[in-house]
């Protein structure tokens, strides 16, 4: 038991090392040798996990679609608004997140892995779904389309924030672009209810977090 308890820590250093060597060099660039390095970790430690550059990947991929800081909202609308908002406050911050994005649209790397998108999207058209079943959204609005082009969008605004003069904040980025969305989708009496700030999302995971401190 002591054992299998110090191999979560030493798989975790393994994935978030790796994720700051493919955030920096790609997926090409990036060496086993380079991992451990930044690790502090021998290379028995990390092959107990991880026997190639490719299992690291598919480790950092694995972690791609997170729903943290997501609680249950009266509108189910609310709750689609809330993981683009999230995933934008959190991915600047934490390094696995952007590695999967990085991975995503690195071209031999998305012929060798794979991506998550189609993940991300079922996850948001079930959401639809729902606020679909409850009147939420205007009755010719497909839920699966809706979620698709939304998570396209989403990724081109990360991809143009990080690469013109003076990144804007991706939170502002994603506010704004649910405020184009949203009328489009949602029946007017829930979308005037809606909350696009983008300080909702900090907001949603300081108190998930206090919650789970107290």
């Amino acid at each position: 038991m002591a054992k299998q308890e110090r191999a979560i820590p030493t798989r975790r250093a393994c994935l978030e090392a790796a994720a700051e060597i493919f955030n920096e060099h790609g997926y090409e660039g990036a060496t086993i040798a380079a991992v451990l390095e930044r690790a502090q970790l021998t290379r028995a430690a990390l092959y107990f996990h991880f026997t190639s550059k490719e299992e690291l990947a598919h480790g950092v991929l694995a972690e791609g679609v997170t729903t943290e800081g997501l609680v249950p909202q009266p509108f189910k609308l609310q709750e689609w608004v809330d993981i683009s908002l999230l995933l934008a406050y959190r991915l600047p911050r934490e390094p696995l997140l952007k590695a999967c994005i990085r991975l995503s649209v690195d071209p031999k790397a998305r012929s060798l892995l794979g991506t998550r998108w189609p993940d991300w999207i079922a996850l948001g058209s079930g959401v639809l779904m729902e606020a679909k079943a409850r009147g939420e959204l205007y009755s010719h609005i497909d839920p699966t389309d809706a979620a698709r082009l939304l998570i396209g969008a989403w990724t081109g605004v990360q991809l143009i924030s990080e690469a013109v003069p003076h990144p804007p904040d991706l939170c502002g980025e994603i506010s704004r672009l649910l405020e184009f969305i949203l009328p489009n989708v949602a029946v007017p009496g829930v979308l005037a209810r809606l909350d696009t700030s983008p300080f909702r999302a900090e907001r949603l995971l300081g108190a998930e977090r206090s919650t789970v401190v107290s």
